[in-house]
């Protein structure tokens, strides 16, 4: 079973920044594409951006486009969310994705209860 583990939640301030990543440790996940989803109190689970394999093609939800980037290391084994200018509606728990049939831009319209993997969730919350 793969285990995902995301790391670099906190609190921040309106406008400020916070890194995000996921490991699994032991495993590998460099020949598949990830992603990072989002779930906020009393909302569904969204997608928030997805990389695919070779970090060649990145894809990322509207809500988020221009202020978050998404990066891979495949040597090191990690997926980082580089979030910036964060708002106080950014504030969710924030989830790293798997799932090993799917591409990144797959990720982002697939049923969430189709997606693989998940790790436990690290949360963030912006406060204004």
């Amino acid at each position: 079973q793969l285990q995902l583990v995301e790391s670099g939640g906190g609190l921040v301030q309106a406008g400020g920044s916070l890194r995000l990543s996921c490991a699994a440790p032991g495993r590998t996940f460099s020949t598949y594409a990830m992603g990072w989803f989002r779930q906020a109190p009393g909302k569904e689970r969204e997608f928030v951006a997805g990389i695919s394999w070779n970090a060649v093609s990145t894809y990322y939800a509207d809500s988020v486009k221009d202020r978050f980037t998404i990066s891979r290391d495949n040597a090191k084994n990690t997926v980082n969310l580089q979030m910036k200018s964060l708002k106080p509606e950014d504030t969710a728990v924030y989830y790293c994705a798997l799932d090993p049939r799917s591409s990144n831009k797959a990720m982002a319209v697939m049923p969430i209860r189709d997606i693989a993997y998940w790790g436990k969730g690290t949360l963030v919350t912006v406060s204004s």
